[in-house]
Parts: structure tokens; sequence; C-alpha cells
């Protein structure tokens, strides 16, 4: 028996003996002055007789105490050493049967043991996330950091009198300084997305004027990439329950995307169709004839900063947060997000979205 459990069974011994103790004196206190009043026994005999029965009930006392309180003091002292050393056992089997206060503090300890267990793998998961999140922060900072670094050392070093080498030098500064802009604004945005921070204003809103909203927006860019943006017949009555700026957000990098990793002369088609698991939601698409992926990568494209092709997402001056972003806000909509690609056949990406709840097919 280690010196613990020892000194557990030796504080509780002094319990039951104290519970006994105070049990037998008010017995003999109590019983010999009415054993001399009301029977008018002798003072010796009285004092024999109370003290006799006082002793039976010390030892009745003690036993029922040890019986009854032990084993689940002792239970409450485990569950409590095991929360202060970060043990958190399974106690579903512990029947508690006499349906009293002691009963009452072991469940209550036990829910206690499982609310601490649950809060400490919760800030254990934030621990990791943030570990994870400054690893992955500080490898993505240091490209365009570097690069920025080496083309103003270069032009400190003469290449500033050159007119023509310090154009071409500061146009790819600027473009790295870009990158650094987008990579923070998008860090900020997946960093309130994942902690929860970031919370949904859902709203009934026209579908179709928010999608054509987007493409006008993105039509620049598309133009500049020869890539064409078509938009299948959407009907305008048709409406969704969603968070504007948030949708908006998903469709400007899905489209982005798209175009980006397009081929000259491709495009970029986007519609909806019912969702056939729930007629209350809608099914809204978006396929583009670019590169695709492998099937292998399709589980992990969504995850911050995995890049299919490395090289090609930085020289597209990719992020490595885009789809990330568009699965959190779709997972706090409630929704879900559907992927399809083959390589060199393009890939299509989907989304369900709820109509308002007073509408029905």
């Amino acid at each position: 028996m280690s010196r613990k459990s020892k000194s557990n069974k030796s504080a509780f011994f002094r319990l039951a003996f104290r519970l006994a103790l105070y049990s037998g004196m008010s017995v003999i206190l109590i019983l010999t002055p009415a054993a001399y009043f009301l029977f008018s026994l002798p003072i010796p005999v009285s004092l024999l007789i109370s003290i006799s029965t006082g002793l039976i009930v010390l030892a009745v006392v003690y036993v029922y105490a040890w019986h009854f309180l032990y084993k689940r003091l002792d239970t409450i002292h485990t569950i409590s050493k095991n929360i202060t050393h970060k043990k958190f056992d399974e106690y579903e089997d512990i029947n508690t049967h006499h349906k009293d206060e002691l009963d009452h503090v072991i469940t209550q300890s036990i829910r206690a043991n499982k609310t601490v267990e649950r809060e400490i793998q919760r800030l254990n998961r934030i621990e990791n996330y943030r570990k994870e999140f400054i690893g992955d922060i500080s490898h993505e900072l240091k490209t365009p950091i570097f690069a920025i670094q080496g083309f103003v050392e270069t032009l400190l070093n003469g290449a500033l009198e050159d007119e023509e080498v310090n154009r071409v030098f500061l146009k790819k500064a600027m473009r790295n300084v870009n990158r650094l802009t987008y990579l923070t604004k998008d860090l900020m945005e997946i960093s309130r997305l994942e902690t929860g921070e970031l919370k949904s204003n859902f709203q009934n809103l026209y579908l179709r004027n928010l999608v054509l909203d987007v493409v006008e927006s993105l039509q620049y860019k598309a133009q500049n990439e020869n890539v064409e943006i078509i938009v299948d017949e959407i009907d305008s009555d048709l409406k969704v329950k969603a968070d504007r700026n948030q949708v908006k957000q998903v469709l400007i990098n899905l489209i982005e995307n798209g175009v980006k990793y397009n081929k000259p002369g491709g495009h970029v088609r986007i519609g909806v169709k019912p969702f056939p698991k729930n007629r209350n939601k809608v099914t809204l698409f978006l396929e583009d004839t670019g590169i695709g992926m492998e099937q292998t990568d399709l589980a992990r494209v969504t995850e911050r900063f995995y890049r299919v092709d490395k090289s090609r997402s930085r020289e597209k001056g990719g992020t490595g947060l885009g789809l990330s972003i568009v699965k959190h806000i779709i997972e706090a909509h409630g929704e879900q997000l559907f992927i399809e690609s083959a390589p060199n056949k393009g890939s299509t990406f989907s989304f369900t979205l709820s109509r308002p709840n007073h509408v029905s097919d």
C-alpha cells in the first residue's frame, strides 16, 4: 500500500472515529441521567449501562460510517487527484444508489472532470493551431521578404543608377509587396474564420444579382487572361439565405482560381441547379476548363497554404489561402462544398445554399 493510500485511509479513520465518538458520547450523556432519574438506578449502574451502550453505538456508527462513506469519499478523492494530474478517466460505470449529498458531489465531480478535459483539449487544439499557423506564416512570408530584400540590395549596390534595370527590379519588388499585402489580408480573414471570431449576417438575397455583381467586377481580370466568364440563366426571383459579403468572397475566390489556372481561350461557367438531397437548397457551381488536379490533391486542396503546384501558384500570385477561406465560409453557413477535377480537363467547384424558410418548391 502506498504512502498516499495509507494517508487517505488514516484521514478517513479519524473522520469515522469522530462521528462514532460523538455519537457514543451523546448516548452516554443522555442515557446516564435518564437511567438515574427515570429508573432510579444507582449512579455506578447507570454509568456502566450508558458507557456500555455508548461503546456499542460507537462501534456500530464507526462500521456504518466506514461502509457508507469511505468508498464514495475515496472516489471523490481519486477524481480530484486525476483532474490535478490531468488524467481523465471514464467514470460512466460509477453507480450511486444512496441518492444523498455525497452522491450529488460525485456526480458533480464527474461533470467537472469532463468539463476540464474538454477545456484542456480545446486549449491544446488552439495551441497546436497557433504553433502550426505561426510556422505556416513564417514559411510563407520568407519568400516575398527575401525577394524584396534581394532587389533592394541590388539596387543599393549600383543598379539604382541603371534606369532600365532599376525599373525592372522595382516592379519585381512591388509585385512581392503586393503579394505580402494579399497574404496579410487573407491571413487575417482565415484567422477570424478558424477561431470563430467572424460571424455571419444572414439575409435573404437574390442569387442572380449577387453572381452578376461579382462577375462584373472580375471581367477585366478575366479578359487580361483571355478567359471568358459565362453565366447560365439564373431565375431572377431565386432567393437564398446567406451572408452577402461572405458569399461574394467565396465567388471571388473560386472565379479568380478558375481564371488564374485556366488555359488561354478557356472559360469559367457559373450556374445553379437543384440539390437532389434537399429541395430547400440549391447548388451553385463553377466549372472551368483549366489545368485540373489529381484525385490525390482533392482531399487537401482546401487546407491552408496547400498548393498543387507550388511554383505555378507563386508565379500566379496565389497566397494558398483562397480555398481554405472558401471552405470555412461555407461550413460557417452550414452548407456543403463539392470538388470534382481531373488533370487537363478542368475543375468544378459547387456548394449548396439554403432558400429562405418561407420559400418552398
